[in-house]
């Protein structure tokens, strides 16, 4: 039984302390998530905290059918999905870097902020299904069979519209990244 089964177990037995637990294990790759497809982080939070409320709601009778991650990045994107269709405006706020003390100098510091700033500048001009499928791959960490399943498309379409983001990503990029 994994970590993941044994705080469902405790979740659904009613006890808060799995709930924060799992809020506290996901918490920084989900709002990664949400920050990548909103670019605001007061969206960002609004989502996080809405389906974590959501999720709360479910204790007694939720069932894991996967990677408990992977359920939860999708909720994450689909509410983000239905916020950016309300149509509030996307800020262009700059995607976070991974936290931790690094021993770079402050050149290499400003240069990766610079770098994180034209990728998120880039990711908000990709159409919303290309955005979707590359932040889920790679921040949310979901496979390709798993995007395609909950948004009940194939895995054809899921991998096209990756391959096609990250084309249009590079040519959106190209020249406005410093290359190493």
């Amino acid at each position: 039984m994994t970590q993941d089964d044994l705080l469902i177990r405790r979740f659904n037995a009613g006890d808060t302390e799995a709930l924060k637990a799992i809020y506290m294990q996901y918490k920084t790759d989900l709002m990664a998530v949400a920050r990548a497809l909103l670019n605001d982080q007061t969206l960002v939070e609004d989502v996080l905290h809405d389906v974590f409320v959501q999720f709360a709601g479910l204790s007694g009778r939720f069932k894991l059918k996967g990677a408990l991650k992977a359920y939860l990045a999708i909720c994450v994107a689909n509410r983000a999905r239905n916020m950016n269709r309300t149509g509030r405006p996307r800020a262009t706020e700059r995607l976070q870097p991974a936290g931790g003390q690094t021993s770079e100098t402050p050149a290499q510091t400003a240069s990766q902020a610079e770098q994180h700033q034209a990728i998120s500048l880039a990711l908000a001009d990709l159409p919303d299904a290309q955005r979707q499928v590359i932040v889920l791959h790679v921040l949310g960490a979901l496979r390709f069979r798993e995007i395609a399943k909950t948004h009940k498309e194939s895995i054809h379409t899921v991998q096209s519209r990756y391959r096609y983001g990250l084309k249009k990503l590079q040519s959106l990029l190209n020249g406005k990244v410093a290359h190493d």
